[in-house]
């Protein structure tokens, strides 16, 4: 049996900023009764793991303002509209590691589907080399760490890694990071 689906009515942006909108629509659900369902547009993200020639994989470990203390994660950024994912994971490669590489695409998520719209588009880079377009966005601060993928496993499972993108790009390209090898 098919899920009802809901009818937008209408859609109202309710406040703007230059990466989002929050909107409300009315809906009509199956039932027949109207709703108003509240949510986030984003133009999307990219998540990269970058990987090095001895399998290991950079990740950076910024301070979250919202949960006040530091998060370990891919690289990763937000895109505006008319953005193109590849050439954002590029911008993001760069600008958060300092090295650029070659680029595969591996697929996309939505981070939470119940409050956004977004699609966080997945890649792995290989072949990194230091590039001299390397630099580091005034809002950011990092520090690198250099993790097997047996690691990367072990801080999941310990919360070390606690960043939902983090986790959910891990196991889309866990396979093709480790040529399907488990932890």
């Amino acid at each position: 049996m098919a899920l009802g689906r809901w009818k937008k009515i209408d859609s109202r942006v309710m406040f703007t900023n230059p990466w989002w909108s929050y909107l409300l629509d009315r809906v009509l659900l199956p039932s027949g009764k109207e709703s108003e369902y509240h949510y986030v547009h984003t133009a999307g993200s990219v998540i990269i793991l970058p990987m090095l020639p001895d399998g290991r994989l950079i990740l950076v470990r910024q301070y979250r303002h919202l949960d006040a203390r530091e998060s370990l994660e891919f690289p990763a950024g937000g895109m505006r509209d008319g953005d193109e994912p590849h050439a954002i994971a590029r911008k993001e490669l760069i600008e958060e590691t300092g090295r650029d590489g070659a680029l595969e695409k591996v697929g996309f998520f939505n981070p939470c589907n119940g409050i956004i719209d977004e699609q966080a588009h997945v890649f792995i880079a290989r072949d990194l080399t230091p590039s001299s377009r390397y630099r580091m966005d005034d809002t950011e601060e990092f520090e690198y760490e250099f993790c097997m993928p047996e690691e990367i496993d072990a801080k999941i499972r310990a919360n070390e890694i606690y960043d939902g993108m983090t986790m959910a790009a891990w196991a889309m390209a866990r396979s093709l990071v480790t040529g399907g090898a488990q932890a």
